[in-house]
């Protein structure tokens, strides 16, 4: 599957989990891409493996919690790619509690990123008429006694994702977001919580109806799919990954 093909894509936060495969999706459909991250071992390792597809890549260091750092990081992507098609702002700060680190990190990674990311690349995407992915959550949509900073941020991804589409739109710029559920993959979250919180872990399996936490490959089809011209007429939504998590069944 080549259909991206001389597209150029930027993954902000892009070398573990969720975004380590939305990057790899990317390459195999034929896109140049460029990630980043802070973890040196991790960005090489999918830098590699993005290489082994046959097409141009890029990876860099950045603090997605700081301004000057993803200014200087888009710069040099859209640089070395030519430009941009598609960003994907997937950098999440995973700040859970109700203290003002948490609410601090969560605003900073998860909030400004997006924001930032998103306007450093504006004016390359407007001149290729492209797309913007946001990660948002399911946490976004319910109340949340574990996850409150977390929860309150992705929603305010929700809500700024439909803005940016809107303020977009005449620009010929998609703006939309996934909002993925339980997901796990080695080193991620869950796998942590199977190990040291058996019980949270038994809670959220058993609230899955297909019985199984989702792959980071699920929720990068769905971004692959809204970055493509199948998805044309699509712009302002949030879609959800989760298994019918959400159902309550």
């Amino acid at each position: 599957m080549q259909e991206f093909a001389g597209k150029r894509v930027i993954v902000a936060g892009g070398s573990k989990g969720i975004g380590r495969a939305i990057a790899l999706g990317f390459a195999k459909a034929g896109a140049d891409v460029s990630i980043c991250a802070r973890g040196a071992e991790a960005l090489q390792r999918t830098k590699s493996d993005m290489a082994s597809h046959g097409h141009r890549v890029h990876a860099a260091s950045c603090d997605l919690g700081n301004k000057t750092d993803i200014e200087r990081y888009i710069a040099e992507a859209i640089q070395t790619l030519g430009g941009v098609d598609v960003l994907v702002n997937n950098a999440s700060g995973f700040g859970y509690a109700d203290d003002d680190e948490s609410w601090a990190r969560s605003m900073n990674v998860d909030m400004l990123a997006t924001v930032r990311a998103s306007n450093a690349a504006l004016a390359e995407l407007k001149k290729a008429r492209g797309s913007i992915i946001n990660l948002s959550s399911i946490s976004a949509y319910r109340p949340s006694t574990r996850t409150p900073s977390y929860g309150a941020i992705k929603a305010a991804i929700t809500h700024y994702t439909a803005s940016q589409a809107a303020m977009f739109a005449r620009d010929h710029v998609r703006v939309n977001a996934v909002a993925p559920g339980s997901i796990e993959f080695p080193g991620g979250i869950w796998e942590q919580r199977r190990t040291e919180n058996p019980d949270l872990y038994d809670r959220t399996l058993k609230s899955i109806p297909f019985g199984r936490l989702g792959h980071p490959d699920e929720v990068a089809d769905v971004v692959l799919f809204l970055a493509s011209p199948r998805a044309r007429w699509i712009t302002g939504q949030t879609l959800t990954i989760d298994g019918g998590q959400l159902l309550g069944v």
